[in-house]
């Protein structure tokens, strides 16, 4: 890790995963519990998130996700596990927004801790006002 910006090799490897999400508006909360793994693909990384999602009163289930981590312009950017474009980081700029009308997704990422580290979105919209915060540490 350099000056508060992470590479892609800080990110390689598996990581425990927690996530709270909020929903402000519908006055339920979540949780997420599992992990991630940083593997190499043919351009940079694949991040693969398994665990178990725990929403409000619902039985729990089993999720997954999956994003393309690459090193572009002296950042990295994020992709959706399909090629579109999600959001960036670059050095001094660990925030981003995506637009995914008619909802905005805001991020911020705070290394300070690195290697605990975490991912905090924010997500506006005409039906939607929830805080999604997510927590990365190294599986020993």
């Amino acid at each position: 890790m350099t000056a508060g910006m992470i590479t892609l090799a800080d990110l390689a490897g598996e990581w425990a995963l927690t996530r709270r999400i909020i929903d402000h508006l519908g006055g339920r909360e979540g949780r997420f519990v599992g992990r991630c793994h940083w593997r190499p693909d043919a351009h940079g990384l694949r991040q693969e998130e398994q665990g178990l999602l725990h929403y409000a009163d619902a039985p729990p289930m089993q999720a997954n996700r999956s994003y393309l981590w690459r090193a572009e312009g002296g950042g990295l950017a994020v992709y959706f596990d399909d090629g579109r474009p999600f959001h960036c980081l670059a050095l001094g700029r660990l925030f981003d927004r995506h637009h995914c009308a008619p909802d905005i997704y805001d991020v911020r990422y705070d290394f300070s801790q690195f290697p605990d580290w975490t991912q905090s979105w924010q997500v506006a919209g005409p039906r939607k006002n929830m805080t999604i915060i997510s927590r990365f540490q190294p599986r020993p």
